[in-house]
């Protein structure tokens, strides 16, 4: 094999390696999140909360997860004064002058932006997801649910509730961000349906997963050897 097809089966392989664990690294996360919260909801089927809080919970209610996020709330930028000035220019000593005057215009509000606040602790249970901050104190209880919206990435969460005409949400880092979303899923389905149908849909989830474990890249798509 000569050296330029020798160094275009290495990237190759590297390239097909690097793919491989990344899908790895996440199945094998997904597995680990899942079985996590099936032994949240086993729990919960016995009247237990998962995790140790302080919050005063609703009847019937129980605590599945909890972690800290960013809250996050619908405002606007800053505005500006769009417009001209008029006025006259008056020399007091030397070098220096005064200007007075009016300005014509118009002011215009900046444009539509969720306002990043305090980091804070949020708890997710079977009946709302909640914010506990020094400044902030949200909840978004699933009866009010109209829906919720997320970052490609997993990490930034925005909540939509017919009791409040702003939107506001959640910003996790990455690790939180994956496991509030499966969390949440399966808390919804719970609000919805019990939490029998949730152990369910979680152990479908969980086989489907075995299923879809990713495949090693294929012999034809290994390093030869005097690149190994």
């Amino acid at each position: 094999m000569g050296f330029i097809a020798n160094w275009k089966a290495k990237r190759a392989y590297k390239g097909a390696m690097e793919v491989y664990d990344a899908e790895l690294t996440d199945w094998q996360s997904d597995i680990e999140i899942f079985q996590k919260a099936r032994d949240a909801f086993l729990l919960a089927a016995k009247g237990e909360d998962v995790v140790v809080n302080q919050t005063i919970q609703k009847a019937g209610e129980i605590v599945l997860w909890t972690a800290q996020g960013q809250f996050h709330e619908a405002g606007r930028g800053a505005g500006s004064f769009q417009g001209s000035s008029q006025g006259l220019s008056i020399p007091v000593v030397a070098g220096i002058r005064y200007r007075v005057g009016a300005t014509r215009g118009t002011y215009v509000s900046g444009d539509p932006i969720q306002k990043y606040a305090e980091v804070g602790d949020v708890l997710l249970t079977t009946q709302r997801v909640l914010f506990n901050g020094m400044f902030n104190t949200k909840e978004w209880a699933f009866s009010k649910w109209n829906g919720a919206a997320a970052s490609a990435d997993e990490t930034d969460y925005i909540f939509h509730v017919s009791n409040r005409q702003k939107t506001s949400g959640v910003l996790f880092g990455a690790r939180d961000g994956r496991e509030f979303n499966r969390f949440l899923s399966c808390a919804l389905i719970a609000a919805e349906y019990g939490i029998d149908r949730v152990i369910k849909e979680i152990d479908k989830n969980m086989k489907d997963l075995e299923e879809d474990k990713p495949a090693i890249p294929p012999l034809t798509m290994q390093a030869p050897k005097e690149l190994e």
